[in-house]
């Protein structure tokens, strides 16, 4: 058991410094982080439901993650190979297609959640 333990306190320690690294290192991330402050902030202020809250998170959560799974193939391409390929800009292109989609999704949730609200100002 002690042993299960130890491997869970390392895991969680090592995905603590990757958030970490990502916070540090990334601007969009960093910028992710800012926007997400932002919409929670209008969630309150808008006084929008608890169920409109939790889509707001998770679309925010799936922003991050997705930020960071981009990162993390831009990373792993990287360390495949430096020169110009076709496939690594393929592997780099779609991370980066999987990102706009997401944050395409999220100004769509945005604009369904927190528009109501505003129109109503």
């Amino acid at each position: 058991m002690k042993k299960v333990l130890r491997q869970h306190h390392i895991s969680f320690k090592n995905a603590l410094a990757g958030a970490y690294w990502s916070l540090r290192t990334q601007p969009n991330f960093r910028v992710h982080i800012g926007l997400s402050a932002v919409a929670i902030w209008f969630g309150w202020y808008l006084g929008i439901s608890r169920v409109e809250m939790v889509i707001v998170i998770f679309t925010i959560v799936l922003g991050l993650v997705a930020e960071m799974i981009n990162t993390s193939l831009e990373a792993m391409t990287d360390l495949i190979t430096r020169e110009w390929r076709q496939e690594a800009k393929i592997a780099k292109d779609v991370a980066a297609g999987m990102m706009l989609t997401v944050s395409i999704g999220a100004v769509i949730v945005a604009i369904v959640i927190f528009g109501p609200y505003i129109r109503r100002l």
